[in-house]
């Protein structure tokens, strides 16, 4: 179905494609993303990326097979796809007893980074970032158990960048808890169009030898506009050949100037 959306995109004489179809075989394996129903934008990004990439481990190893006839060994599939070359990162998380000082490394991969929006007057994509890598301690709910200690301890965690995937996805966390109640926050963020620089955040014993292997150009933006219950998406695609740049609002495809990139409804953020 997603190949035939694609082969619909670029090869049909029409001024816009509906993915229908597409859209109707991922809601046969996921009844929760109904037409019917209000979805959230990077739930439903995970959930195609997650099984493009199951898909795809399935057909690479049944090829193998095929390839290699009655010698194909009977083991899993590898962990790698076309996903994971594209979309994968690394993480690695600090994690240092406040009491014994004793500290560990944990290493978790991401697709999407969520990051958090800070409650300043003006905010940008950089101070997103900031406030990620920044130094958290944690502490009462939070503690974390010591192997060296025996017990349950307050500590301080830091994260760095280990690996830089090919496409960066960012996710501005938009809705959280204030209270009881979850709000959206509607603070515009300023995010740059090209020459995003992500070394600082860069592990120093990391595989990145040179600061040109994490700069990146903006090439899609995912907007929500309207509340926690009821909001519509569009977005503003970067057309990878004329380098023009495109909004999608449902049927409605217009070409528009470099200068209205730049929303204060940027949800998805891809470079």
């Amino acid at each position: 179905a997603f190949g035939c959306l694609m082969s619909d995109m670029w090869l049909r004489e029409a001024d816009c494609v509906s993915p229908e179809a597409f859209h109707s075989a991922l809601e046969k394996r996921y009844p929760a993303f109904q037409k019917t129903a209000q979805q959230d934008a990077q739930e439903f990004l995970i959930c195609v990326l997650n099984e493009f990439h199951e898909d795809l481990k399935v057909r690479a190893q049944l090829e193998r097979r095929r390839v290699a006839g009655s010698k194909a060994s009977g083991g899993s599939a590898g962990e790698t796809s076309i996903i994971t070359q594209l979309f994968e990162g690394q993480l690695s998380y600090e994690i240092t007893c406040l009491e014994c000082k004793t500290t560990t490394e944990r290493p978790e991969s991401f697709t999407v980074l969520s990051l958090p929006v800070p409650s300043k007057s003006t905010c940008s994509l950089e101070d997103c970032l900031k406030c990620f890598f920044q130094q958290d301690t944690l502490t009462w709910n939070n503690q974390i158990h010591c192997s060296l200690c025996g017990t349950k301890q307050d500590a301080v965690v830091k994260a760095t960048l280990t690996k830089a995937p090919q496409i960066v996805i960012f996710h501005l966390k938009r809705f959280e808890w204030q209270g009881k109640h979850k709000r959206k926050l509607s603070k515009a963020v300023g995010y740059p169009l090209s020459n995003l620089d992500l070394s600082p955040y860069v592990a120093q014993w990391s595989h990145v030898s040179d600061h040109r292997d994490v700069e990146y150009n903006l090439s899609a933006v995912v907007n929500h506009s309207g509340s926690l219950d009821d909001g519509h998406y569009t977005a503003l695609c970067n057309h990878s050949i004329t380098k023009n740049w495109y909004s999608f609002d449902d049927e409605h495809v217009t070409k528009i100037p470099n200068s209205s990139v730049q929303t204060d409804t940027a949800y998805l953020l891809f470079y």
